[in-house]
């Protein structure tokens, strides 16, 4: 049976109060950061959900890896640690590593399109003075 579990963490990021919406499911793990302004009620919070979960723009999915909780080792546990301490693993929580991977996911984006729009502005540039050095040797 494939279980899936969300959870929506409000708080308050100055200036504005953001909620957190984290979901897990078929072993993935994804996030998503929704900014609210003022701060809600849990009405408007539960409308919000209701009406805008289709337009959620959440990470890219990133392994869930193990639930606290699920009769762990201490040593093993103490050991796992110790050894990620120990290697170059990125510090912060998943949710933050997930927006992180969103943010960066979008910055490529971001670059390719201005990338494309800055050579298609380039051609165009080559083109006009083409075709005004064509004018000018019309008459001659």
């Amino acid at each position: 049976m494939e279980q899936t579990t969300a959870k929506l963490t409000v708080f308050f990021d100055p200036p504005f109060w953001a909620g957190l919406y984290e979901r897990e499911q078929r072993g993935g793990y994804e996030a998503c950061r929704i900014l609210f302004g003022a701060e809600p009620k849990d009405y408007e919070v539960y409308d919000y959900l209701l009406k805008n979960y289709g337009k959620l723009r959440f990470s890219p999915a990133i392994e869930a890896g193990r639930r606290r909780g699920e009769g762990i080792n201490p040593k093993r546990l103490q050991r796992e640690i110790r050894r990620q301490l120990q290697s170059e693993a990125p510090v912060g929580t998943r949710a933050q590593r997930a927006l992180s991977l969103q943010r960066e996911q979008s910055r490529q984006e971001r670059k390719t399109r201005s990338r494309a729009l800055r050579e298609e502005e380039r051609a165009l540039r080559f083109e006009q003075r083409q075709e005004k050095r064509r004018q000018k040797h019309n008459g001659h």
